[in-house]
């Protein structure tokens, strides 16, 4: 009874495939979503003014799975919010935390990919059937508000800093600084984003099986004369895909869209760094 609904496992599911390094429960939720009915849509976001929700991780990721990306929000910086149970038991209910802090690192702790990380996420994002949407710390990677959490208590202040204009403005500024260079790389994606037909909210998407450590599926305009394979290696480690596994349909020109590459082989094996993400098209 809605034209959009809010896909609230999208954010811990990617989230903790991100840090954990493989797809298998992100690929297999999203295997069992039906597409969305011609004129409705998902909408897909992967972070907010509240924390990062767990209760729609449940019966998607096992209590193992949710205590370790805990653990791992806990060492960036995050914390937990609770909800009481009958009994006097509790149970996470959500993650306080920045979505940049909370993808600085893997399950294993903080490494060197944190900004490619957080890109890889928003790729996935803006390539998934339905409509994208940004909270606006993610267009600036804001980071935790450690001072305000410890001034005020509200663990939801961790994810709400309050930016002074000045002072994004000389971030914004510094070509060198992790802010403008996730501004420039967001605007550069939703640039390549909103000219293609294959990315129309309703358009058909596929998962493909690419093992456990590239993520990847194919979407398919409209009006079919558009074809997208959205290939995303989720690891920290670089990763090779047969494009003969994807099956590129061989007379037409195949080009990757991110980097702005012309396929010439389409039977080459295609290597993805640590955490890169390609949209690979016929058009």
């Amino acid at each position: 009874e809605a034209h959009g609904i809010y896909i609230f496992s999208l954010p811990p599911l990617l989230v903790y495939s991100l840090l954990a390094g493989h797809c298998t429960y992100l690929k297999s939720w999203m295997m069992s979503m039906p597409p969305a009915q011609s004129g409705t849509f998902y909408f897909n976001f992967i972070a907010s003014h509240d924390g990062i929700g767990l209760r729609p991780a449940e019966g998607l990721l096992d209590e193992g799975e949710i205590e370790a990306l805990i653990l791992a929000m806990q060492k960036f910086g995050g914390e937990i919010s609770w909800r009481a149970l009958s009994g006097g038991k509790q149970q996470p209910y959500e993650i306080n935390i920045s979505l940049y802090d909370a993808l600085k690192g893997t399950l294993d702790g903080e490494d060197q990919f944190q900004l490619p990380r957080y890109l890889c996420a928003h790729a996935i994002m803006l390539a998934l059937e339905g409509i994208p949407a940004f909270y606006l710390h993610s267009l600036f990677g804001t980071e935790n508000d450690l001072k305000r959490f410890a001034s005020t208590g509200h663990k939801r202040h961790l994810n709400r800093y309050q930016w002074q204009l000045s002072e994004l403005t000389r971030a914004l500024e510094d070509t060198g600084s992790h802010h403008r260079q996730v501004l420039d790389a967001l605007k550069r994606l939703l640039a390549i984003r909103s000219r293609q037909p294959a990315f129309h909210p309703n358009a058909t998407q596929f998962t493909l099986h690419l093992g456990k450590r590239v993520f990847g599926f194919w979407r398919q305009s409209i009006q079919r004369d558009q074809s997208i394979f959205c290939l995303n290696n989720i690891s920290n480690k670089v990763r090779k895909v047969d494009l003969a596994e994807i099956n590129l349909i061989d007379p037409q020109q195949w080009y990757e869209m991110i980097k702005r590459k012309t396929i010439d082989d389409h039977l080459q094996r295609l290597e993805l760094k640590p955490y890169q993400s390609v949209w690979l098209t016929n058009r």
